[in-house]
């Protein structure tokens, strides 16, 4: 506009001209979408501008709070606007900021694997329930409890994410690629062997009547589906995991008399349990790897099950690779009951302890008198081997006495494994 009595552009008395001006740009209006998240008071954001002026023995007093994040936000700005200009503060600021990080180490958010079994045992101890779940299966019931939360919050591309199973066939590592879902599928098929062996339904139906192996089974499951499998496996795996520790808490002590089989070996039930306990969490491992996410090994009374469960199996183990050729035949057989060459496996941490495994024959009895060699690892490393997932020639083992024999127990424990 111009004044009353001008032309436009021209100033008023003079009657000289000028570029007209341009028009005055009216301030933006919020959008109706930050209605919800008005904009910032003209006087903060002047203050977030121009931070306080302090005294320099005010602010130096400050760089404690400061490294403590406990400054309020117009004193950070005038520390932080402060540290920009004096390498003596800004110095001494690094140091504390590197102090407070040992101080308070940055820590997962994941709970304690304990903490489950601890909260259980409190108020089973206050009142206990009427029908208990036996201890030899609440590594299982904590493992499927443990991975079930890892999958709680997976979008679809987590359950897409591919993952590579790990194993050894006997003589080299075998690879089997795969996703999270098909991961959730496999323990879907293997666990239908525990529920068969309980009365309870085949997950799989009809497609496997003559139940075959854990691996064929993983495979007519994957090959079941028109499409490869999705999150919608979680609730039919989480379902038979909660039946199967329903089933075998009604067992109770008939369980004694069960087994499970797998094909070419059976387990009875109370290590059948044990061994779906070790492949959920093992599996659990792969999964948290596909997606980049920490995951901690079991409670140290779970983990001693496991290792046990292995240590136990390994004599017949070692005398199946020995029959096929793949382990130095046996050097000095004695009668069932008899001591015999034996090595020690230490297994050290948590769920570690120390076990005696005849060499030459099953039936042989392992002496402390016939120990020819001596093995120790750690209990997550000594697992990982027997997983597939740590080599025997990797792992970082403490050994002492006869190699031949040393390599055969590892190679033996590599064998462990399957998919």
């Amino acid at each position: 506009m111009t004044e009353p009595g001008s032309e436009d552009g021209e100033e008023p008395g003079t009657g000289a001209r000028h570029p007209a001006r341009s028009p005055r740009i009216p301030l933006p209006r919020a959008a109706v979408e930050d209605t919800d998240h008005p904009l910032p008071a003209l006087d903060d954001l002047r203050a977030a501008m121009n931070p306080p002026r302090l005294p320099h023995r005010v602010l130096t007093s400050l760089l404690g709070a400061w490294a403590l994040s406990a400054c309020s936000p117009e004193e950070t700005a005038a520390v932080e606007d402060h540290l920009g200009t004096c390498g003596s503060c800004a110095d001494e600021a690094r140091r504390l900021r590197e102090a407070v990080g040992l101080l308070h180490p940055p820590e997962t958010l994941d709970l304690d694997p304990s903490l489950r079994t601890r909260v259980l045992e409190a108020c089973l101890d206050r009142r206990p329930p009427s029908i208990p779940v036996p201890d030899w299966a609440t590594a299982y019931d904590a493992e499927t409890a443990r991975l079930d939360a890892l999958l709680q919050d997976f979008g679809e591309a987590e359950w897409h994410a591919p993952v590579r199973l790990r194993w050894y066939d006997g003589k080299d590592r075998t690879t089997r690629r795969t996703t999270v879902a098909g991961v959730i599928a496999h323990l879907l098929a293997v666990d239908g062997l525990v529920a068969l062996a309980l009365g309870l339904d085949d997950p799989l139906g009809d497609i496997t009547a003559d139940r075959p192996t854990p691996a064929a089974r993983t495979e007519a499951c994957w090959r079941s589906s028109r499409i490869p499998p999705t999150r919608s496996v979680r609730a039919p795996w989480r379902e038979q995991s909660h039946a199967l520790v329903r089933a075998v808490a009604f067992t109770g002590g008939g369980a004694g008399r069960m087994t499970v089989p797998y094909h070419d070996f059976t387990l009875p039930l109370h290590d059948a349990m044990t061994d779906r306990a070790f492949e959920c969490w093992t599996h659990a491992e792969d999964i948290a790897d596909a997606v980049n996410y920490p995951y901690e090994a079991p409670s140290g009374r779970h983990l001693h099950r496991m290792i046990d469960l292995a240590a136990r199996m390994l004599p017949e183990v070692l005398a199946a690779r020995r029959r096929a050729g793949l382990a130095a035949p046996a050097r000095h057989l004695v009668a069932a009951g008899e001591p015999g060459r034996t090595l020690r496996l230490e297994i050290e941490g948590s769920g570690g302890g120390e076990w005696l495994i005849p060499l030459d024959s099953p039936a042989a009895s392992p002496s402390p008198d016939h120990e020819v060699a001596h093995v120790a690892l750690d209990d997550v490393e000594f697992c990982g081997l027997a997983a597939g997932h740590v080599s025997p020639e990797d792992a970082a083992a403490g050994q002492d006495g006869d190699r031949e024999a040393i390599r055969d127990v590892l190679s033996a424990a590599a064998a462990l494994s399957r998919m």
